[in-house]
């Protein structure tokens, strides 16, 4: 006699372990659809951008003038990063998409593409800041420019040398919004970028915290807050920290070490509770949103493009944000 067969059993927890909080979407229908409407090409070639496809004004330089605006070189290059195309495929796909659209424009050429996107100025944001003041969580990430995959590195290790670009990012803790962007070499430290990441927000811009991992935790981080008048600073100090400036100096206590002296009372886990550190993983779930969106490779060869479609992938990041963003609660497990 066969035996009826059993249903499955909830995996048992290991002993001492925290169980994993569960999230449910509220607004899922409205998820759904900005995530479908994200692949819409129409969303991308707006009538705006085919108003400004050509260059019509004369730059007073001498030579030939340019015949396609900077938007069509974005325009070009952002369907590329988009859908992960050489050159020359997103060049077909454009034009194949300004017949559709029944426009009289043509697609540049992946020459002219690779030649004007050198020189491309990109705006990351594409909705201003939110009124009053901010919170700003700011990190770096990696995306590779040459080098194996990471199957083959995995089962037979490196061959080729392996080169990265890294990517600083500013995130805003509110919204979710990219607010600053840069792309270095991966020989440039995290808090070297901090004041160059600062200087690119709007005059005027108020910003009521900041939060940072310890690779921020350096003095010249903490002065370009302090000059920007920064009232939080939450900066992980390391774990061999010491004091900077102790009681018995004139002045105000410094930023640190104000944390440095809250950690060393209720402990490093309490005080990241307690300041809002945690509030820096959002940054982390940015560069990840970031990665499975356009992965994590450039295939640019020059320095410039290769930033270039970094940044540009930031921009279509944010246009993703803004067509909407998922609303989650915790549930009981």
């Amino acid at each position: 006699m066969k035996k009826k067969p059993q249903p499955p059993q909830p995996r048992k927890q290991k002993s001492g372990g925290k169980q994993k909080k569960q999230y449910k979407v509220r607004n899922w229908k409205e998820y759904n659809q900005s995530l479908v409407d994200r692949g819409k090409v129409i969303f991308h070639i707006t009538e705006e951008a085919l108003e400004q496809w050509e260059e019509t004004e004369k730059s007073g330089k001498r030579g030939r003038p340019k015949a396609y605006h900077d938007t069509a070189i974005e325009t070009s290059i952002s369907l590329q990063q988009l859908f992960q195309l050489p050159l020359r495929q997103a060049e077909g796909l454009l034009s194949v998409m300004l017949l559709k659209l029944g426009s009289s424009v043509s697609a540049p050429d992946y020459s002219t593409v690779s030649l004007r996107g050198k020189k491309l100025a990109i705006s990351i944001r594409v909705r201003p800041i939110a009124q009053g003041p901010i919170h700003v969580v700011v990190d770096s990430t990696g995306a590779k420019v040459f080098g194996e995959g990471e199957w083959k590195v995995r089962q037979h290790g490196w061959s080729k040398h392996r080169r990265w670009k890294k990517l600083h990012l500013g995130i805003d803790e509110k919204t979710g919004d990219i607010l600053v962007g840069d792309a270095t070499g991966n020989d440039v430290a995290d808090g070297e970028m901090l004041e160059p990441l600062l200087a690119q927000l709007p005059e005027g811009t108020t910003i009521s915290q900041c939060s940072a991992d310890g690779a921020y935790d350096h003095r010249s981080c903490y002065e370009s807050l302090m000059k920007r008048g920064v009232p939080t600073i939450t900066i992980a100090p390391r774990h061999d920290a010491k004091i900077w400036r102790h009681g018995n100096r004139k002045g105000d206590p410094h930023p640190r070490d104000k944390n440095l002296r809250r950690i060393r009372e209720i402990g490093r886990a309490a005080w990241k509770a307690e300041s809002g550190y945690h509030r820096r993983s959002l940054v982390e779930t940015g560069m990840f949103r970031l990665k499975v969106s356009f992965g994590d490779r450039v295939s640019a060869r020059t320095d410039e493009n290769q930033k270039v479609q970094l940044l540009l992938r930031c921009k279509l990041l944010n246009r993703f944000t803004m067509l909407g963003m998922p609303e989650s609660y915790g549930v009981a497990a």
